[in-house]
């Protein structure tokens, strides 16, 4: 988790006050590499249930759905809390056959970078009985989503992935850049938090008026990622929920253990 502590530092002006900076970016157009695109995603953490073996609870998929044979699907949790809500729900239960308790008692959370789980899909995508990962997105940042979409005139009833926002300087105009204040890197956040693309909007806003919130999803930054070539890629950070940065403070800042695949194995 290397990556993830990196990060917390670099960012440890997120929550507080951000530089703004509105200095143009002039680098080379060049199309970023797999790793490239990995270690941008390895900024987020994400949250994995998993046995005393750091075997990922699964269920079984049938043939045939989701494009494929067999297979199985665990659940990603973009909130670490809302993972051991489930696990403590789970024990919860009452009548649950011996098997199952004594399995329930042995979960816990594993955090993983985001990017070991684009990894592990590019890796098996052409695999048949391969695990597959079902997101799920923070409730309070799902409603801010929609809130803001519906505010701009779209008419939505659901958000169907994980919700990204950007700060634009308007909406026909570029992202909002900050400034790291130890190199003056110029670095253009996509939060995973509307609570924190607020904080930002609102350093913008006295002198842009127009400048908004654009709602996006973690799946359209991984193909912008992909397909594209513009050069502001090249400074895009991913900014993880105020839980998650502090989750990150806790890590070992030396030695950190950082998965470089996951394990397809039901517990």
């Amino acid at each position: 988790m290397k990556s993830l502590v990196r990060l917390g530092a670099t960012l440890g002006l997120v929550g507080g006050t951000l530089l703004l900076s509105v200095v143009g970016i002039n680098i080379p157009v060049q199309a970023l590499t797999e790793q490239q695109i990995k270690d941008k995603l390895d900024s987020v953490p994400v949250y994995l249930i998993t046995n005393d073996k750091g075997l990922p609870l699964s269920r079984n998929l049938p043939d045939g759905q989701n494009g494929q044979k067999g297979g199985s699907v665990t659940g990603v949790y973009m909130s670490r809390q809302e993972a051991l809500a489930f696990i403590k729900e789970l024990r919860n239960v009452k009548n649950k056959d011996p098997k199952l308790e004594d399995m329930a008692k042995k979960l816990q959370v594993t955090a993983v970078p985001l990017g070991v789980i684009y990894q592990q899909l590019q890796q098996t995508k052409n695999q048949t009985n391969r695990l597959l990962f079902a997101f799920k997105p923070v409730d309070q940042e799902l409603k801010g989503a929609l809130e803001l979409l519906r505010a701009s005139g779209q008419k939505v009833d659901q958000f169907k992935s994980v919700p990204v926002f950007a700060v634009r300087f308007a909406p026909d105009k570029g992202y909002v850049p900050i400034q790291v204040t130890a190199d003056k890197q110029q670095l253009i956040p996509l939060f995973l938090s509307k609570q924190d693309a607020q904080g930002l909007l609102n350093q913008v806003k006295p002198k842009f008026p127009t400048a908004d919130i654009q709602v996006i999803d973690v799946d359209g930054v991984i193909k912008t990622l992909k397909d594209k070539s513009d050069s502001w890629l090249n400074q895009v950070v991913l900014v993880p929920s105020a839980e998650s940065r502090e989750y990150i403070k806790t890590l070992p800042r030396e030695n950190a253990p950082k998965p470089k695949s996951l394990p397809s194995k039901q517990p």
